[in-house]
């Protein structure tokens, strides 16, 4: 890199406690911890594919009909689009803060701290959703073992189901804890596992479909490809902001680029290796259920009402056999268990980050000594998702509900700031070159374009009490005052911060900046 400005780049590593210019600092997590391969791997399973699958087939199904595998590749888009967004940013700064050390070089502390917030507050929603996913899969595999519905009916029992979940979140986060090499060498089994099983589903699904077994099997046709062929605009963002949940969490390679080998580049080309092993999956294992089953609304069409939130559990003996069936639980059960364990990284190193940079009280800036992990930021995760969940399971399924609902608020408002952050923090680029226009500026504009529309979308359909569980709170519905009332949080929180660190929100810390030119070799 040879550089036409005598100023440090961002993008130089600055290790150690004392800021560089720009104020980007070194938070003492064990670097060359991870690998291409293991950073790709970490990504996969924090966003959980089985379990994604099994939990959003069927509703996807429900709002688009057959167009289902269309939607996972238009969510797929903007999600890829603000993947080029983030490997630009990390190749400057690979920061463990991301999205909101990011969002605070681009557009001042402010935006940055609601932007953090934004992925805090997300993260641990779904570790508490993950955490429950996983305690219902253990309870239901146990009785599909041992053959014992009794067993079974244990996860219906609200203590025995809490202390479960309990002692789930309790051991991801004592494996967190330990540092990311721990963390890889779980991960690669778990994740292993999911796309063998997979696989044979995709591939005893299809074999079905051409034997004729089931009434409702399709003939495969292209225009299940074609999102134009979808009945309606509401329709088609209704799906598409389920198919967006399902590509969620494959930042987490980005989040931990100060602990991976190569933390410039290696991060960014694990996020989309990690995409495009997840849309492959999507969409082969998508086609294939729609071949075998239908897309119907009853029997076991993956649009029945009564099966659409857990598909597998009504395909897994219908398509794989009381024998091999039992694989498509212990595969979602891991799912689920190795992306709770994994969806930790994220929460924790961006409290490590917000902490470092005086965003957050400086407890949260330690590091344990041995293992180079945030240690007080992942334990405070963990007891702060088994807090939430326990909280809501007792005053209210339903909102609990909502709040899972409420999440894909969280995800497109910190997704677009990254994005948009990517083209104005280097807008000086942007007329370089035709690569730069394309990757620094083109792809992350229309990536936050397309995912503040569908914020935008979601906050108009939260308004009505018939989102989500149905419940409302002075006739709006209860999703959308979970949601608003979330980032609301967010900035009485921030006021608050603002009095104890008025440093940071003065900008003296973390520097809003525009990035020196540099040509690279």
């Amino acid at each position: 890199m040879t550089q036409l400005d005598a100023r440090p780049q961002a993008g130089e590593a600055v290790r150690g406690d004392a800021p560089a210019d720009g104020g980007v600092r070194g938070k003492g997590l064990g670097g060359n911890s991870v690998g291409l391969m293991g950073s790709a791997v970490i990504g996969i399973s924090t966003v959980a594919p089985v379990y994604c699958l099994t939990s959003t087939l069927g509703s996807t199904a429900g709002e688009v009909g057959v167009q289902m595998p269309a939607v996972f590749l238009a969510g797929f888009l903007p999600m890829l689009l603000v993947a080029f967004a983030y490997r630009e940013l990390n190749k400057a700064m690979p920061d463990c803060g991301t999205s909101f050390t990011w969002t605070v070089k681009a557009f001042g502390p402010r935006v940055g701290w609601m932007c953090g917030w934004g992925l805090v507050i997300a993260t641990i929603i779904v570790l508490s959703n993950l955490a429950g996913v996983a305690t219902s899969y253990f309870w239901l595999l146990a009785g599909e073992i041992t053959g014992s519905g009794s067993i079974a009916a244990l996860d219906d029992s609200k203590p025995v189901h809490i202390l479960t979940c309990l002692i789930l979140i309790a051991v991801a986060t004592a494996i967190s804890y330990r540092g990311m090499t721990a963390t890889k060498g779980i991960q690669y089994a778990l994740v292993g596992l999911q796309l063998v099983v997979l696989a044979l589903f995709v591939a005893m699904a299809l074999q079905k479909a051409h034997s004729g077994e089931f009434t409702s099997s399709l003939h495969f046709s292209w225009s299940w490809l074609n999102p134009f062929a979808v009945q309606s605009f509401a329709t088609f963002t209704a799906g598409l902001s389920l198919s967006i949940f399902m590509f969620w969490g494959w930042d987490t390679c980005l989040t931990a680029n100060e602990e991976t080998i190569g933390s410039e580049k290696t991060p960014g080309r694990a996020a989309l290796i990690a995409m495009v092993v997840l849309v492959g999956s999507y969409l082969a294992t998508g086609v294939a259920a729609q071949m075998a089953v239908g897309s119907g609304s009853s029997g076991l069409g993956l649009a029945n009402p009564d099966t659409s939130d857990n598909v597998f559990a009504a395909l897994a003996g219908p398509v794989m056999g009381p024998g091999l069936g039992v694989l498509l639980f212990i595969a979602v059960l891991a799912s689920a268990a190795a992306s709770l364990q994994t969806t930790f990284i994220p929460v924790a190193r961006t409290v490590l980050a917000m902490s470092t940079y005086e965003a957050l009280p400086a407890s949260y800036a330690r590091v344990h000594p041995r293992f180079r992990t945030p240690g007080k930021a992942t334990v405070t995760a963990g007891v702060a998702t088994g807090v939430f969940y326990t909280v809501m399971t007792l005053v209210s399924e339903h909102v609990l509900v909502d709040t899972i609902y409420a999440l894909g608020l969280m995800i497109c408002f910190y997704y677009a700031l990254t994005a948009f952050a990517c083209a104005w923090y280097f807008r000086a680029d942007l007329t370089r070159s035709v690569r730069d226009l394309v990757f620094k500026g083109l792809f992350p504009v229309v990536g936050g374009i397309l995912l503040t529309a569908v914020f935008g979308k979601t906050l108009y359909d939260m308004w009505n009490p018939a989102y989500g569980s149905g419940s409302s709170v002075l006739g709006v519905g209860s999703v959308f005052v979970i949601g608003v009332g979330l980032l609301l949080l967010g900035l009485v929180l921030m006021v608050a911060m603002q009095r104890s660190s008025p440093s940071f929100f003065r900008g003296e810390v973390l520097t809003k900046e525009t990035p020196a030119l540099v040509v690279e070799d």
